[in-house]
């Protein structure tokens, strides 16, 4: 299992909600822009665009969104970057970038607002989620496509616009997959340790944050990796339980993320990062779910097989569906409910340095 966290850790969990509602209760009309980037944590409908098995525009995804429609996100309604961005002011999360592709005449308003380039299946490395999930946009291109947006935004701000790509925030959930996909090295492609794989991972993070830094990006809000071998995929191989080799594996990533963000905010002038310990939130609410209103933390409240954790949530296959969704901490085999993204999205906004450190989401924004 998952290494028990102290009930402590619950209690400062509950006093960052009280006050992020609070924060809600009296509104934000600043909203900045946002960019995010990243995996099916943030992806809000790209992956509709691409000839990818890792989508979720069909039901019962979507069951609690607007008009029980299914968008693309894979969550029953909003997921952990609508939330975010909804704690900043905005309605929900920015539109796929793909979506702006397809219509060229995005309004300036818009595309001022940012967009959102993540991709489910994909990782830092070119190569992850593809021989598991077909196409996807991996963070390389998502930053590729990032300097497209860049260079409509100095057509339309003019010199104004380092000044605004400066006070924008740049979020980015990814790397869960990477680790998944070295878990599941059947084929044997890759052919380097854990430790060289880890290594491998960051010295490409690096690269790709840097480039984002050269396009302009000042503050980066960064989640790490969940306990990932907790997940109902997972476990549901496991007798339901954790595998401990994939959640040490998480553990690793977030730690070396760490020293990386050290490093450029060191290296570069003006480097900002937030960095929110995702598998310590969620060791969090597996160990103390009851005071989170949870009662299940093993098996996903949509699914297949054990745990509902041998299938995606597909309604086409005949899929189980919960009614009880509040009280799930999973929504499907890998993803949280869209009540559990909210909490997460709470603690990357208001929380303490238990959390997200050296300075949460809120206090990144206001950061000069």
């Amino acid at each position: 299992m998952a290494p028990f966290v102290s009930n402590n850790y619950a209690l400062v969990f509950l006093s960052v909600l009280f006050s992020l509602a609070m924060h809600v209760a009296h509104g934000n009309n600043d909203a900045p822009a946002l960019f995010i980037f990243g995996d099916s944590t943030f992806d809000v409908g790209t992956n509709n665009f691409l000839r990818s098995k890792a989508r979720a525009n069909f039901p019962y995804n979507g069951i609690d969104f607007y008009h029980s429609r299914p968008t693309g996100r894979f969550s029953n309604g909003f997921n952990t970057a609508d939330q975010i961005a909804r704690l900043f002011g905005h309605q929900k999360s920015p539109p796929p970038f793909l979506t702006s592709q397809k219509n060229r005449n995005s309004s300036k308003n818009n595309i001022l607002q940012g967009f959102n380039f993540a991709s489910g299946g994909s990782g830092i490395l070119r190569e992850t989620g593809s021989l598991e999930w077909g196409e996807v946009v991996f963070f390389e291109r998502q930053v590729a496509q990032f300097a497209l947006v860049r260079a409509r935004i100095n057509g339309i701000l003019g010199a104004k616009a380092d000044t605004f790509i400066s006070k924008s925030l740049f979020l980015i959930s990814v790397g869960s997959n990477d680790l998944f996909d070295f878990a599941r090295n059947e084929s044997g492609s890759i052919r380097l340790g854990a430790e060289q794989y880890l290594a491998l991972t960051q010295l490409t993070y690096y690269s790709h944050l840097k480039k984002l830094y050269e396009l302009g990006a000042r503050k980066f809000g960064i989640i790490s990796v969940a306990p990932i071998g907790c997940c109902p995929a997972i476990t549901s191989g496991n007798g339901g339980n954790c595998v401990k080799a994939l959640n040490d594996f998480a553990v690793a990533f977030h730690s070396a993320t760490q020293v990386l963000l050290r490093k450029l905010s060191s290296e570069l002038e003006g480097f900002h990062y937030s960095l929110a310990n995702s598998f310590l939130m969620t060791n969090t609410l597996l160990s103390s779910p009851s005071s989170f209103g949870l009662n299940e933390t093993k098996s996903a409240c949509c699914g297949r097989g054990y745990l509902n954790g041998k299938d995606g949530c597909i309604k086409a296959h005949n899929a189980n569906l919960c009614a009880n969704r509040e009280e799930f901490l999973f929504w499907d085999w890998f993803h949280p409910t869209e009540k559990v993204s909210k909490l997460a999205a709470e603690t990357v906004f208001g929380g303490g340095i238990d959390f997200v450190s050296p300075i949460n989401f809120s206090q990144l924004a206001s950061s000069y």
